[in-house]
């Protein structure tokens, strides 16, 4: 009986003469008799619904469909569906079994980032799922992708620093043996602005577009974004203010008389220090100084 077979199928990228396939492997059943495997190919629709785009019947424990970025386009979540039966008495069939669905493209991990306004760098890992193909014989085996970053809710016409920043603008992705659901991967470091405003919690998105690939299969491909969402901190202030006043990180309090330039905080983790320089206001009536200039690095 061929009702309950366990082929178990499994979609895998690979390259087949320099171009871009999936490959459906399934465990042929064990003593093998002659049996035949239809497999059916589907993927999701925008509306979520499986769609079928092609369909055959070989004898092999295994069948291939080309990306070919017409009936097959980066972007797609492909499934493989299996159904075997004997030769000659096509009726008597297994009961169909799916794959999991593969997603062909581009990945972000994590698929989604909370950070917080701490200085501290996240890594982010941009990853393809196929193989990067060669289409010439030169040094263009590679996908470079232009990364930007979009504050969500923040008006362009208000002016301000964005809410999170990138190591870097753009990363190859270069050609390599796949590994687990990884064909080629870069990373990129992001971390949160610290903009010393209390603005509450933000939400911004990276994205990732090819820039100028020859790969046809890689022209019309839009990558899916990954959300970042910013944890607001509360941002330490010190002042100097009037004839000057001085109030630190942490509340002590201060009056500074004297004329000259002064160096009001520096940080030693990072090249960040503000000088101040103050002049006689006070007249011949009263030694008093005031803040004139400040410096910052």
């Amino acid at each position: 009986k061929l009702t309950g077979l366990a082929l178990q199928p499994v979609i895998t990228p690979e390259l087949v003469q320099g171009r871009v396939h999936l490959k459906c492997s399934y465990s042929p059943p064990s003593p093998e008799p002659p049996v035949q495997y239809r497999v059916l190919w589907s993927r999701l629709s925008s509306l979520g619904k499986r769609e079928q785009f092609h369909q055959e019947t070989t004898p092999q424990p295994f069948a291939h469909v080309e990306m070919d970025g017409a009936n097959l386009r980066l972007g797609d979540t492909v499934f493989c569906t299996v159904t075997a039966f004997r030769r000659g008495t096509p009726e008597q069939q297994s009961r169909p079994e799916d794959s999991k669905g593969f997603y062909a493209g581009i990945k972000f991990l994590p698929e989604s980032l909370e950070i917080a306004e701490d200085g501290k760098e996240h890594v982010l890992t941009v990853l393809s799922t196929v193989p990067i193909a060669c289409p010439g014989q030169d040094d263009s085996c590679k996908i470079t992708l232009q990364l930007s970053t979009e504050d969500l809710g923040k008006s362009s016409q208000v002016p301000g620093p964005p809410d999170i920043a990138l190591s870097a603008c753009q990363v190859d992705l270069l050609p390599g043996p796949c590994s687990g659901s990884s064909c080629a991967a870069a990373t990129v470091t992001v971390t949160a602005v610290t903009d010393f405003a209390q603005d509450g919690n933000r939400v911004s998105r990276v994205s990732a577009r090819p820039v100028a690939p020859r790969d046809l299969l890689w022209r019309a491909y839009t990558p899916r974004d990954v959300k970042v969402t910013v944890r607001d901190l509360p941002t330490g202030n010190c002042y100097s203010f009037t004839d000057p006043h001085i109030i630190t990180f942490d509340g002590w309090r201060y009056d500074s008389y004297k004329v000259g330039t002064f160096l009001l905080c520096r940080r030693d983790s990072r090249p960040f220090e503000v000088h101040i320089r103050q002049w006689d206001c006070g007249g011949h009536r009263s030694t008093t100084a005031c803040n004139c200039g400040v410096a910052a690095r």
